[in-house]
């Protein structure tokens, strides 16, 4: 069985266990994971705090400010959610923990708060901007 297969056996076994999250849920924690580790200079453990920060990053990238709105469709709530994750992927062998590893390491508590510290290209003005109005060549409004 290759690799790939063996994964999505081992996802759907934590799927029929645990309905809370939806599969793309998962799917996302995973990519969040390699754009930790591709960070790296060398290949190294990643904290809940490192790999929070980098579901951060990936979410800002991939879905903007509808991150929460995915998150909360995927029935991720809070911080705590991917930790659960997490550690539902520990359990069926798909990632490793060490004995420091504890789920409280995913509690942080503004996480959602803070997804667009950063991004302030999507934030919105308070002032309405005004609608431009489509012209055609002789010169009157549409």
């Amino acid at each position: 069985m290759g690799e790939l297969q063996d994964f999505f056996l081992r996802l759907s076994k934590i799927l029929q266990k645990d309905t809370r999250y939806r599969e793309e849920a998962y799917l996302f924690v995973m990519a969040a994971l390699g754009r930790a580790v591709g960070c790296l200079d060398k290949p190294r453990h990643i904290t809940g705090p490192e790999l929070l920060q980098s579901i951060k990053l990936e979410a800002e990238q991939q879905f903007g400010p509808m991150a929460t709105t995915v998150f909360e469709h995927w029935g991720v709530k809070n911080s705590l959610d991917f930790g659960r994750i997490v550690f539902n992927m520990v359990r069926e062998g798909i990632l490793s923990k060490t004995e420091n590893d504890v789920i409280e390491d995913f509690d942080n508590h503004v996480f959602f708060e803070s997804l667009f510290d950063g991004a302030v290209a999507y934030r919105l003005t308070d002032e309405p901007q005004p609608i431009k109005h489509l012209s055609n060549n002789s010169g009157k409004g549409v």
